[in-house]
């Protein structure tokens, strides 16, 4: 089989103007702002015209612990719209547009693979329609801002010592994870330590995803703690004024972006922020859009259910009043193994009993989605080295929890993989709509440390949380400003349910311990950070982009 981008190459050779995308779901060309031929961003204007439809039924793509490859999360949540456009389901994607990190980093791409991508790849995976460059200005104009503010009087008499805010890059950068800034002469600013973290866990990528308008992205700027006084006052981005130029750089940004996948289904894809360390979905406004567009809207969050789906739940649906009608949970026979201990080198020999060692993992999961009382879906996703005997094992462990585990082959056979899915959820959806009986799991007037513990015990299976004295300090201080009744978003490994990424399967006997707390009140959430989980990530020894070129014809190679 070729590599994603040399399919996704001839795919492009096919590819539909992205007007005639936009006449697939009625919009009207005066409401496109279109980026070359193939890609647009949705006007504002269509808001307002479509207000009054009625909403379709919501997806969401989740998955179990995965290994460091991923599962293909993204590349069924493709599949599986396109599936539903062959059963003559009118569906619209909503995803997530990659992050630079990645993409030169470990994983690669996150465009989708085989026969069921986004295209242009090669856009969507680099710059795309510079949506994060600009989340990216505005982050570090405020910290301009900032630090211009304490080199010319500082009369609003901010404690160095006590900045809340860092600045933000799309590339892993290990060395920018703690730095100092104003070192030079005197008209260099004033010195003082900093730290940079990837844009995807910036509190600005977050407010963008989560903003309704743009009305709602100003106000929730000007929320953004960026430090505290030599008087324990809180200073906020509006009392430094700089709320109102971070808007006007994010004034085209926060209007979501219409693609294709390479079998012509309507693709939304906007925002990026990671699920390990951030809240893990597309923006509200890609969805809300997706759900008038279309009869039914197919999303993904990132990482597993104890992750992105948690935070879906919790964060993204509480604001923004979505109700899901199913989740589908993405499963490979790989991962499944590599949850019942088997090492990486070895996932392509068969292993049925370290397989069904490994399901453990994979009931922890589906419990979760029935704990927000969504219906779950099991898609098996299959892998050429997949055994008949490990696939009936994953199918069969799923039958006996009553849950459908109907077979995905997109990757190879693009939406004629993923006929037996698509059907599957729709007729769960038609038996059980997930939209009459989703509740969050928590409320969001409890206290801080009550909804911690909730998700550690409910979500993780933790025997319990441990907060280190700088944690505990940090959650009085939110308290204190009366900011506590928001969600939490926990950072954490995503490789196992507890914070040690050694710890596979279904661990038992453990606690989450939470090194730190962190207030985004522009986002309207509490950032809980555990285990060693970093907000700036590093490449590897062999980063991918050493793999990556582009010839004298401007042909890119080696993307995947």
């Amino acid at each position: 089989m070729l590599p994603d981008i040399e399919i996704a190459k001839q795919a492009a050779a096919d590819m539909l103007r992205i007007t005639e995308i936009a006449d697939k779901l009625g919009i009207h060309h005066d409401d496109l702002e279109p980026y070359g031929r193939h890609m647009a961003k949705i006007s504002e204007t269509l808001f307002a015209k479509i207000a009054d439809r009625e909403d379709g039924k919501l997806i969401l793509v989740t998955a179990i612990n995965p290994t460091p490859a991923g599962e293909g999360k993204t590349t069924v949540s493709i599949g599986l719209a396109q599936a539903m456009a062959k059963t003559g389901k009118n569906a619209v994607l909503a995803l997530r547009e990659p992050s630079l990190g990645p993409v030169f980093g470990v994983k690669g791409g996150a465009a989708g693979g085989g026969y069921s991508q986004v295209l242009p790849m090669e856009n969507i995976n680099l710059h795309f329609t510079g949506d994060t460059h600009a989340i990216t200005a505005a982050n570090n104009l405020l910290c301009a801002i900032l630090d211009n503010h304490l080199s010319h009087g500082n009369t609003l008499q901010i404690d160095p010592r006590r900045i809340m805010v860092d600045r933000c890059m799309d590339i892993n950068d290990r060395t920018l994870r703690n730095c100092v800034i104003g070192i030079g002469k005197k008209g260099d600013g004033i010195p003082r330590q900093d730290s940079f973290r990837i844009t995807a866990a910036s509190e600005v990528m977050a407010i963008l995803c989560l903003a309704s308008d743009l009305s709602d992205l100003k106000s929730r700027l000007g929320s953004i703690l960026v430090a505290y006084s030599h008087g324990d006052k809180p200073v906020f981005a509006r009392d430094l004024r700089a709320h109102g130029a971070m808007t006007a750089l994010l004034r085209d940004a926060i209007n979501p972006n219409l693609v294709q996948t390479i079998e012509h289904t309507p693709a939304i894809i906007h925002g990026g922020p990671f699920a390990n360390i951030a809240h893990g979905c597309s923006s509200v406004r890609a969805t809300k859009l997706a759900l008038k567009l279309g009869d039914y809207c197919v999303t993904e969050a990132g990482f597993g259910s104890d992750l992105g789906a948690e935070k879906f739940f919790d964060i993204k649906c509480r604001n923004a009043g979505l109700k899901p009608s199913c989740a589908v949970i993405v499963a490979t026979a790989r991962a499944l193994k590599y949850n019942g201990g088997v090492p990486p080198n070895e996932l392509d020999r068969e292993n049925t009993d370290a397989l069904k060692k490994g399901a453990a993992n994979l009931r922890v999961h589906i419990e979760n989605i029935r704990k927000f009382g969504v219906p779950a879906v099991v898609a098996v996703n299959r892998f050429p080295s997949d055994t008949q005997a490990e696939l009936a094992a994953v199918r069969d462990f799923c039958a006996d929890m009553g849950v459908p585990a109907p077979l995905s082959e997109v990757f190879s056979k693009g939406g004629d993989g993923g006929i037996e899915l698509a059907e599957t959820i729709c007729e769960t959806i038609e038996k059980l709509d997930g939209a009459k009986t989703f509740a969050p799991l928590y409320r969001n007037i409890i206290p801080l440390k009550e909804k911690i513990n909730n998700i550690a015990r409910e979500i993780y299976r933790a025997d319990g949380v441990i907060y280190t004295a700088h944690a505990e300090k940090a959650i009085k201080e939110i308290d204190a400003l009366n900011l506590g009744d928001m969600p939490v978003c926990v950072a954490k490994t995503q490789y196992s349910l507890s914070d040690d990424p050694t710890r596979l399967g279904k661990p038992e006997g453990f606690n989450i311990t939470v090194r730190d707390v962190k207030l985004s009140a522009g986002a309207g959430f509490v950032v809980v950070l555990t285990g060693d989980i970093m907000t700036m990530p590093g490449l590897p020894t062999t980063p991918a982009a050493v793999n990556i070129d582009c010839d004298n014809d401007g042909s890119i190679t080696g993307l995947f």
